[in-house]
């Protein structure tokens, strides 16, 4: 009785499809990487190992042969039964080998990337999950898409019902509005805005951000609920001025939600043009000082909130705030100025951690000109987040060990930190050499790389799918060389690990390097040559 490799049961979860997109494809391609991801798998409870199936190798039970005179046919049965018993045994034994159980992991973990990937990239079907893996079935490895179900009749009364209900709140609400009310403190239409803001405030941060998980169907009633809002903050609406205000800080917290600068743009918009509107309000009507307001908390908590995840980094001296008035309300007028400031003052940090490729390739400035703020996530198997521990990170986390980063390169369980006087440092795995610090053991923190001759460094390029090899390149167009040998990557004449970095000499020696991109197993360069830029391939 032989035992073969049990079979598993899928189980592909949605909310995960982000992160398995979010993989570098280049891990499937070594078996340390495809290990990881299959014990991803594993952990998440998306593969599910079944019962063990007993295979019996017992084989048939033949004659005595002296005893017994068999015919021809018999001979041939008997033959036959032995020849299938042996094929079974080498299927099991060629199925149960570490090749094949290496090759079923990276089929697993290929099937669930390309889940992942049909899911967002393909709205119109989606990938059929498998139930078990294709040792479970009859061998062969079948992936169908199930077209998007037509239409139905239920779907189409649940649709007419969602937009009568809507359209019957508007008209309601409106009424609300118009009626006197029947005693002090009843409004029907403000009652049912609070409603929907305290749902609103009890959301998670942008929780309506992605589009692509929202129903079309809930995707229109956002637009008509904006749009019915929209039109009651302008006075003249029908809504009374508790109402305006409601409407308003409703609106924001919609647009804070759902996270796109549009919506934020939007908001800005109706601001200015209520507060606009209310600058030609006969004031003898109605008191200005309640007019055109929104309440003070409700702003700060947004505003606040957009402030946090800009970070630390800006001057909090230079922030500005709206005017608070004694019943605890600012103006809308100064509001959208403070939410304008606020989004402009987030795609100026954006854009510092940008540069154009004039900038990179002249290297007038780094990057990054001051102390910066960086996060990290992932795997930390080897120490490659300098977290102290190795556990994955499975949310950004800031990491203060970069903080006087320029330039981060995430290599093959490394990472390499370009510091703004030109040094490098590194951590991570340290196979083969590949951090460049003379030895082979894993870093836990970040180490200061020795170059000789001295340089500064403007740029580290590090491979992501191979047993580790990394170039940089100086401000004086130099590269240099480290880690894995292999096929003569490192450029130094020969196959062997590099441990420092070296200085790559022979024919490109005197080039002025522009750029540098590691690749698996060869990297290429290009060089500044006269009026020219020439590429190589190594």
């Amino acid at each position: 009785m032989a035992v073969m490799v049990p079979p598993v049961k899928l189980k592909w979860l949605e909310h995960l499809n982000s992160s398995w997109i979010a993989e570098d494809s280049e891990n499937v391609s070594t078996r340390e990487g495809v290990a990881i991801l299959y014990a991803k798998l594993l952990a998440n409870k998306e593969v599910v190992p079944l019962p063990q199936q007993v295979l019996c190798l017992k084989g048939p039970q033949l004659p005595d042969f002296e005893r017994e005179s068999l015919s021809r046919d018999e001979q041939e049965h008997y033959l036959d039964a032995l020849l299938s018993s042996q094929l079974a045994l080498a299927k099991m034994v060629c199925s149960d080998s570490p090749f094949a159980a290496a090759l079923r992991k990276r089929l697993l973990v290929l099937q669930r990337i390309f889940y992942a990937l049909s899911s967002k990239y393909h709205d119109k079907g989606k990938v059929k999950q498998q139930q078990h893996s294709p040792e479970s079935s009859s061998g062969s490895t079948d992936v169908h898409s199930v077209s998007e179900r037509p239409r139905s009749s239920t779907d189409a009364l649940i649709e007419m019902g969602i937009r009568t209900g809507l359209s019957l709140l508007f008209a309601l609400l409106r009424q609300s509005w118009l009626m006197p009310t029947t005693g002090p403190g009843l409004s029907l239409c403000n009652d049912v805005l609070h409603t929907a803001i305290d749902v609103i405030n009890s959301l998670p941060p942008l929780s309506l951000a992605n589009e692509s998980k929202i129903p079309p169907m809930g995707l229109d009633c956002l637009s008509q609920v904006t749009t019915f809002l929209k039109g009651m903050t302008m006075p003249g609406s029908g809504a009374d001025t508790l109402g305006r205000r409601l409407a308003s800080e409703l609106l924001l917290g919609l647009a804070a939600q759902r996270g796109s600068l549009r919506y934020l743009l939007e908001w800005i918009e109706m601001a200015l043009g209520a507060s606009a509107a209310v600058s030609v309000v006969n004031k003898n009507k109605v008191p200005q000082n309640q007019e055109g307001m929104i309440g003070y908390d409700c702003f700060m908590n947004i505003l606040l909130q957009m402030r946090r995840s800009l970070g630390s980094s800006a001057d909090r001296s230079q922030w500005r705030e709206p005017t608070r008035t004694a019943d605890n309300l600012c103006s809308l007028y100064e509001a959208a100025l403070c939410l304008f400031e606020e989004v402009c003052r987030m795609a100026s940090d954006y854009s510092r951690t940008c540069a154009s490729p004039d900038s990179i390739q002249t290297g007038d400035t780094p990057l990054v000109t001051e102390t910066c703020e960086v996060y990290v996530w992932g795997s930390n198997s080897s120490h490659q987040l300098v977290e102290g521990t190795q556990e994955k990170l499975l949310q950004p986390k800031l990491a203060p060990s970069f903080a006087d980063a320029q330039t981060i390169e995430a290599g093959q369980y490394c990472t390499f930190v370009i510091s703004a006087d030109g040094s490098v440092r590194a951590c991570g795995k340290g196979s083969y050499g590949r951090l460049g610090l003379g030895d082979s053991n894993n870093q836990s923190t970040l180490k200061k790389l020795t170059f000789e001759p001295h340089r500064a460094i403007k740029k580290v390029s590090s491979s992501k799918g191979s047993d580790g090899h990394t170039l940089a390149f100086t401000t004086e167009g130099e590269v240099f060389s480290w880690g894995d040998g292999d096929y003569g990557k490192l450029g130094h004449g020969n196959s062997s690990t590099q441990k420092y970095p070296k200085l790559i000499q022979g024919p490109l020696q005197g080039k002025v390097c522009l750029h540098i991109s590691v690749n698996f197993d060869f990297w290429a360069w290009m060089l500044q040559e006269e009026n020219s830029s020439v590429f190589y391939i190594l």
